[in-house]
């Protein structure tokens, strides 16, 4: 798995390249927190209330772990310029819970040269989130703007 203290830049990127985060411990109060200001449904700010919903329990908002994980990938994943969206998928399989903790793995899974921008490149990046079972709870792809740390010269 990639460590890395300087920033990346598009030509240090390789396909199949890992970084894992750090963890974020998530509890209850955390999860009724964010709901109340984001996502008010009972089933993220009420534990009682929660126990006759679908999820059968308190679970963190899809929005919650999304935030996290972006958390998470800034302080993993430093290319240079920072972490510029151009467009992402989430998907939540399993839901986040009080008490668990998370990381995220991000893979590369491509990297394309921009043809008419000679200083940068979109790379695609897949995050994972798990938590501390090896579960996951989130899975995002997301085309990031990458820079060159040279521009081509045409």
């Amino acid at each position: 798995m990639a460590q890395q203290e300087q920033p990346l830049y598009l030509e240090d990127l390789q396909v199949g390249q890992v970084f894992r985060s750090g963890e974020h411990a998530l509890d209850a109060e955390q999860i009724r927190v964010f709901a109340s200001q984001y996502d008010p449904q009972p089933f993220h700010t009420d534990e009682a209330a929660a126990r006759d919903t679908f999820f059968q329990g308190l679970a963190a908002s899809g929005w919650h772990t999304a935030a996290i994980t972006m958390r998470l990938v800034v302080q993993s994943v430093k290319l240079a310029g920072g972490l510029i969206g151009a467009g992402t998928e989430v998907t939540w399989p399993r839901a986040t819970r009080p008490g668990d903790v998370l990381h995220v793995e991000s893979t590369i899974l491509s990297v394309v040269p921009s043809r008419s921008r000679p200083d940068r490149g979109i790379v695609t990046v897949q995050s994972d989130t798990f938590n501390q079972h090896g579960e996951l709870c989130q899975r995002s792809t997301a085309r990031m703007l990458a820079f060159r740390r040279q521009p081509e010269l045409g």
